[in-house]
């Protein structure tokens, strides 16, 4: 059984730093990609950053622009864990953050929530003005 497990939510303080993190289990997503959204009160779930194996050890991440230039994705298959390290949060950040896994694999980024096929349980951030 595939489990996704988010931690590092919590609140912080416009301006500031946040690192998230997605522990897997029950499976390796080595060369599938893996993502995260994100869903705000009255919103939709939407796309945040996702990363894809490139060849060899390597990953490549890709973010929206909407956490462009304040946002890292990147994965350590060793502990099959993947992070999310936000800095400069803004109050429109807050949101509940959700890790995703799909048995997808090749060169797209897979932004839409029905090209994921694991989810987590959410864990929230909330960002103070």
């Amino acid at each position: 059984q595939v489990q996704l497990v988010e931690s590092g939510g919590g609140l912080v303080q416009a301006g500031g730093p946040l690192r998230l993190s997605c522990a897997a289990s029950g499976r390796t997503f080595g060369r599938s990609v893996m993502g995260w959204f994100r869903q705000a009160p009255g919103k939709e779930r939407e796309f945040v950053a996702s990363i894809r194996w490139s060849g060899g050890s390597s990953y490549v991440g890709y973010v929206a622009e909407s956490v462009k230039g304040r946002s890292t994705i990147s994965r350590d298959n060793a502990t099959n864990t993947m992070y999310l390290q936000m800095t400069s949060l803004k109050p429109e950040d807050t949101a509940v953050y959700y890790c995703a896994g799909t048995e997808r694999r090749g060169s797209t980024w897979y932004t839409l929530v029905s090209d994921y096929d694991y989810w987590g349980q959410g864990t929230q951030v909330t960002v103070s003005s």
